[in-house]
């Protein structure tokens, strides 16, 4: 099985999820260092819809622009967060781990072990 996980290296909850990751045994493990390596818009709206979430739901508020940028207020589209994803990566939260099972945000970690 494989799984992919779209991390970042400063996040706790997501060191701790790929640390759940890599003990499974045979689980081959891809890590996408979002900030980094941005996705697409595409991308991004295609796992939240493989993870029944929305944008919205999928948005990090805290230690984001996200409220500065008037995110959060409830007028605001689905298109609209995901065009600011874009801008600015930080605003993904994180990690969202995919395999062939599903995608999960996985807040908690323990999630994860839902698509394992």
């Amino acid at each position: 099985m494989k799984a992919i996980i779209y991390h970042n290296l400063a996040c706790g909850t997501s060191r701790k999820t790929l640390a759940i990751l890599e003990e499974r045994p045979g689980l081959e493990v891809g890590i996408v260092e979002y900030l980094q390596t941005p996705l697409t818009r595409e991308r991004l709206a295609g796992l939240y819809a493989r993870a029944e979430i929305t944008p919205r739901e999928g948005m990090r508020i805290m230690g984001s622009p996200a409220e500065e940028l008037g995110l959060t207020d409830p007028g605001v589209t689905d298109d609209m967060i995901l065009d600011a994803m874009m801008a600015h990566p930080i605003l993904i939260n994180r990690p969202l781990v995919e395999t062939g099972k599903g995608v999960r945000l996985c807040r908690p970690k323990e999630i994860v072990r839902e698509i394992l």
